[in-house]
């Protein structure tokens, strides 16, 4: 699994090569096809594997008792770095399907993936005490903006990433940046005794 996560990380399916998946695992590409019928039928797997492990060992972690908004976004972060930590080469393959600008899946995957996505929105978005917001500024419209800074920080990323192979990346100093974002959101829309 680990050689064919890493075979379409790098290469995207189009360029992915079963014979370079076999050759890295270590077996014949006979054992390969005993368990899948086609190399879509390997990417496929993939994807719904490595959804569940998001699911299970990152989005199912993050505390939405936390009610901090900005709090939650630097606990998500670092559960996320974590989870990467352990499983690289399961993000590095998901990081490429999410670039992808429309990943063809069946319609089961789709609604999984669809599902993920609505989950994860959840997750950063409900159960936020919006009385930690300064109280001299409409809630409501602070509450959009950071949520509009924050998915404009995550598509200029993702922009910025398209080209570039995820497995040769070094996200620290990314994950530094976003808490700078995080601290600069937090001194302009909480009160300065916060």
């Amino acid at each position: 699994m680990d050689a064919a996560l890493q075979e379409f990380a790098a290469n995207g399916y189009e360029r992915a090569s079963t014979n370079q998946i076999v050759k890295s695992a270590g077996i014949g590409k006979g054992m390969l096809f005993y368990y899948f019928q086609s190399k879509q039928d390997l990417y496929y797997y993939l994807v719904e594997d490595s959804l569940k492990i998001v699911r299970h060992q990152y989005i199912n972690l993050i505390d939405m008792q936390e009610t901090d908004f900005i709090e939650r976004m630097r606990q998500a972060a670092q559960i996320k770095m974590i989870c990467f930590a352990e499983n690289p080469n399961v993000f590095n393959f998901l990081g490429t399907f999410f670039l992808a600008s429309s990943p063809d899946l069946p319609s089961h995957l789709e609604q999984e993936y669809q599902q993920l996505l609505k989950e994860g929105h959840a997750i950063m978005y409900e159960n936020i005490d919006k009385s930690l917001f300064r109280h001299d500024v409409d809630v409501d419209k602070v509450f959009k903006l950071i949520q509009w800074s924050m998915d404009g920080y995550q598509n200029d990323i993702i922009s910025s990433l398209k080209d570039h192979q995820l497995a040769n990346i070094d996200f620290e100093p990314y994950l530094q940046e976003f808490y700078e974002y995080l601290d600069i959101l937090k001194k302009s829309f909480y009160p300065a005794y916060y």
